[in-house]
């Protein structure tokens, strides 16, 4: 049995977040929370909804799972507010954590494609201070606030700078940033989860065989840079394509879920 409760961290339609709850026996407190980042190439033709199954069963699995939805482009999002939600989103775990019973000890992130991004941004948070573009747009927020302790990337847009490059989804990025990194270095640099290597949290990328929507390279790239830091990220290669990664059935998506547990212990 599960409890859903949601919560609005802000007041455009699209700032809330859902938290899904296993029963606990009296007096306990949940241990840890996951924070499930959906994808979509941070457009706003897909939405929190990619994330609510994993919610769900994560919850089903005795976890805490926080379905997150943000501000994507065509919806309000884009520069910078895409990821000052992600921000703020994460960071209203703090006024939940007494009255839901949440230990934020440990606070993983759990993102898909586009997702994975964020999620691993996000992580790197503490390290952008000295990254805020000068050219206006800047991200509030970046140093205080809940901070995550791992993250599972699912095929996640890791390498920002070869993403452009290769115009995935057609300029997703520089739709995303409001231009290109030739009109905008900075701005590029600061959202890039490559800018904030080395990481001191384990990091979990997750791939799939036959995905043919992300290429391999977003995550290798971003693996291979880490690996002089004080906890490279590692590998996952799994079964099954893109979508197999958030399909609750799926081995690609088991595979997610034990590093979740691995990492909320």
């Amino acid at each position: 049995m599960t409890r859903r409760h949601r919560y609005d961290y802000g007041p455009d339609p699209s700032q809330w977040g859902e938290l899904f709850l296993p029963d606990l026996p009296a007096g306990a407190r949940h241990q840890g929370v996951v924070v499930v980042i959906h994808g979509g190439y941070w457009r706003s033709t897909y939405g929190a909804e990619l994330g609510e199954p994993l919610a769900q069963d994560l919850a089903e699995h005795g976890m805490a799972a926080w379905n997150l939805e943000y501000r994507r482009t065509g919806n309000g999002g884009g520069w910078p507010g895409t990821f000052e939600d992600i921000l703020a989103g994460i960071d209203k775990l703090a006024d939940l954590a007494e009255p839901q019973a949440l230990d934020l000890g440990k606070v993983v992130a759990l993102g898909h494609s586009a997702g994975g991004h964020l999620a691993v941004w996000a992580a790197g948070r503490h390290k952008l201070e000295g990254l805020v573009p000068a050219e206006g747009g800047q991200v509030k927020n970046t140093d205080d606030g809940v901070r995550l302790t791992g993250v599972v990337s699912q095929s996640g847009v890791l390498n920002l700078g070869e993403a452009e490059r290769l115009s995935l989804s057609d300029g997703a990025v520089a739709n995303l940033l409001a231009g290109p990194s030739s009109e905008f270095p900075e701005r590029h640099r600061y959202a890039d989860p490559m800018a904030a290597l080395p990481l001191d949290i384990p990091v979990y990328a997750v791939y799939g065989i036959k995905d043919g929507d992300v290429p391999l390279g977003m995550s290798t790239s971003y693996v291979d840079a880490s690996q002089s830091g004080p906890v490279p990220a590692q590998l996952v290669m799994v079964p099954g394509d893109h979508f197999a990664l958030i399909d609750v059935t799926a081995e690609a998506y088991l595979t997610c879920r034990a590093l979740v547990g691995r990492l909320l212990r």
